[in-house]
């Protein structure tokens, strides 16, 4: 008797960006189709989520700047890398850059791909998905393929589009 075991090794995805992002947000959106109301993530929350029969294990790391500094032990094995931006913060843009091109750097996300939500598409004065593109000179990424996806955490606007662009990659690793 032959006994043949499929196994799905799951692609392991970091979910990052700066606190109140709405990084769990999008995480339980993707899980449950719903709003989960949600606290602060200290540490992380860690999820499967299938998509056409592809696996994601997503994992959302904390974001409080006292936190940012361990996100590197979440890098080992990671496929992609989903940055949350808020779209309405103008005025730590420029820290969500700096972290988004320190991952960048690290050895461990060498061969990372990259989405990044712009969230919160649906508030007044929010910078849409291509001033975030600019800002972040996201055009000079070259060594790690990306794309940016607007979105609205809360009523899922745009998160299924971003999972496709996921799910696409996942079949060329």
């Amino acid at each position: 008797i032959c006994i043949i075991v499929s196994s799905v090794w799951p692609h392991k995805v970091i979910i990052v960006g700066l606190d109140n992002a709405g990084k769990t947000t999008i995480l339980y959106q993707f899980l449950m189709n719903e709003v989960v109301h949600t606290s602060p993530t200290i540490g992380s929350n860690v999820e499967e989520i299938v998509v056409k029969n592809t696996h994601f294990l997503m994992w959302d790391i904390g974001g409080q700047e006292s936190l940012r500094s361990s996100w590197n032990t979440y890098y080992s094995n990671t496929e992609f890398i989903i940055l949350v931006v808020d779209s309405t913060d103008r005025e730590r843009l420029a820290i969500s850059k700096e972290e988004l091109y320190r991952m960048l750097a690290h050895e461990d996300l060498r061969k990372a791909a990259v989405l990044i939500f712009a969230n919160k598409q649906d508030m007044k004065n929010c910078m849409s998905a291509a001033e975030i593109s600019t800002y972040l000179t996201l055009s000079s990424i070259k060594d790690h393929p990306w794309h940016i996806q607007s979105c609205c955490a809360l009523t899922g606007e745009g998160l299924c589009q971003g999972l496709e662009w996921m799910t696409s990659r996942a079949g060329l690793r």
